[in-house]
């Protein structure tokens, strides 16, 4: 099996795993799921470095235009998924950037998106 390959098997495996137990235990998983996100901080250097790890072997295949095309099909699925809580990520979003706190708390994860979009851009157009 090719990295990719065995990424997609993970994804695959897990993906059915959360669903099994969302049909059988939800309760289950949203403990699961409170104890991983309770240290932010932790999950998200986690978070990065698996992206970095897998960015590194996406790289071994395509190309950064292909991931971002990939990440643009994915972005539409998580708005299929969350359209109906847009109401409840509006009212936090403003309330963060009514207390100024918004790029506080999410400079980092800007950044990254930032450094991805110029890189796609720069292959595309240079």
């Amino acid at each position: 099996m090719t990295p990719i390959e065995i990424i997609a098997l993970i994804l695959i495996a897990l993906a059915f795993i959360k669903m099994v137990i969302l049909l059988v235990k939800p309760k289950a998983w949203m403990n699961l799921t409170k104890s991983i996100y309770s240290n932010k901080i932790l999950i998200q250097v986690v978070a990065f470095i698996l992206a970095s790890i897998l960015l590194y072997y996406l790289l071994q295949e395509l190309t950064i235009v292909q991931i971002l095309a990939v990440i643009a099909f994915t972005a539409f699925l998580v708005v299929l998924g969350l359209a109906s809580e847009v109401e409840f990520i509006v009212k936090k979003y403003e309330a963060q950037i009514k207390n100024g706190s918004l790029w506080k708390k999410h400079w980092f994860y800007v950044l990254v998106w930032l450094v991805l979009l110029i890189w796609g851009a720069y292959e595309l157009f240079i």
